[in-house]
């Protein structure tokens, strides 16, 4: 097995306007993408890999030799790899409203020559699918053998299912709800509120300036204990403490403490909070059932799906994963349903890649052979 080796990110600038689900157009877009593998003369060899929220494009391989990390699933892409780039051309793009090269509240306003900040618009689960589509249709793509993802990835899978049923053979939705619950909007509200509380947000008018780097640190530092799982963080940190001496002091850190200020200085390096607050909203709003119906009674179309749960997702627990097979299967679909057996909770479609592997090698297999 072999990796993909040196690739570059690209971008596609779509002239037009798209009339997002909220009812207000936005265009023209940019759209980063990255691709692997190449596509065939039928433009049916295609898998779409969907990324999370704070992801981007790169999924895999490396943008210079000097790369530290490879793309955020490189173990899984490559020749002889589960998506194996001898067969398949994959395809990854950043969503609309995100901060890596797709447009989003940091790009410029073409009406203001100003970035949009809140002026960008709400943007859903459903406009970063159609934005999607838009792509794939430029690249010459007929057919998905597969759409692939974890989280809200796994979102955009669903909704790739629901919007485009005849261009997809498979969906595989990893860690992933149909409609996000009470608990979960209520943690993404309190990191947006994280954002809001800094002053140096200036109410999304950043631009320029540092902008609100300590609400966004804290922001993702409540995002941080929901991707892990108690027995993961016992595992890693216990109860170690950074500094002994400064045991009965306020500022005396376990390590679990001083880990979540790393992360959260991670991310101020790398993201924009806008982006994180629309993107969040937009995993708030997720819900297939929305304009469709009843939500048990609207499966009936869906793809052939491959649901992926994690034992221990504190998050997205797997019983939604489990849900969504059941409904689909319960409509006269065909539905299946796996579980990664791992203590890294929500995070562990971004670790348990022997899993994944032996998970989705067989199955795309299957799927192929179906043709």
């Amino acid at each position: 097995m072999g990796d993909v080796g040196i690739v570059a990110t690209r971008f596609y600038e779509w002239p037009g306007k798209l009339q997002l689900e909220g009812g207000a157009h936005l265009g023209p877009l940019t759209i980063a993408y990255e691709t692997y593998g190449e596509l065939n003369a039928s433009g049916d060899n295609v898998i779409l890999v969907l990324h999370a929220l704070t992801g981007s494009a790169h999924v895999a391989g490396r943008h210079s030799p000097e790369d530290r990390l490879p793309g955020w699933w490189d173990p899984l892409i490559g020749p002889g790899r589960a998506l194996d780039t001898r067969r398949y051309f994959v395809v990854c793009a950043n969503v609309l409203g995100s901060c890596y090269g797709t447009t989003g509240p940091a790009s410029i306003n073409p009406d203001t020559g100003r970035p949009y900040a809140l002026d960008f618009p709400v943007v859903t689960i459903r406009d970063m699918v159609r934005v999607q589509k838009i792509l794939l249709d430029h690249l010459g793509v007929k057919h998905l053998v597969a759409a692939v993802g974890g989280s809200m990835g796994g979102m955009q899978v669903l909704e790739w299912g629901f919007l485009y049923p005849e261009m997809v053979r498979a969906i595989i939705p990893i860690a992933a709800c149909g409609r996000t619950t009470p608990m979960q909007i209520a943690f993404n509200n309190v990191q947006r509120e994280a954002i809001y509380a800094d002053p140096e947000w200036q109410a999304g008018n950043y631009y320029g300036t540092p902008g609100p780097q300590r609400g966004l640190a804290l922001a993702r530092r409540i995002g941080t204990i929901t991707y892990k799982s108690d027995i993961s963080w016992t595992m890693k940190f216990g109860r170690t403490i950074v500094d002994e001496k400064k045991y009965f002091h306020l500022d005396g850190q376990f390590e679990v403490e001083s880990y979540l200020s790393y992360q959260g200085r991670k991310l101020v390096q790398r993201f924009d909070a806008n982006a994180y607050i629309y993107l969040t909203k937009a995993v708030d709003l997720h819900d297939v059932g929305r304009g469709r119906g009843n939500y048990n009674e609207i499966w009936c179309n869906v793809p052939v799906c491959l649901g992926i749960g994690i034992s221990s997702d504190f998050l997205f627990p797997p019983q939604q994963v489990k849900e969504i097979v059941q409904l689909i299967n319960a409509a006269g679909g065909r539905a299946l349903y796996k579980e990664l057996k791992s203590p890294y909770g929500h995070d562990a479609f971004l670790i348990e890649f022997k899993q994944l592997e032996a998970i989705l090698k067989p199955f795309l297999d299957e799927i192929s052979r179906q043709v």
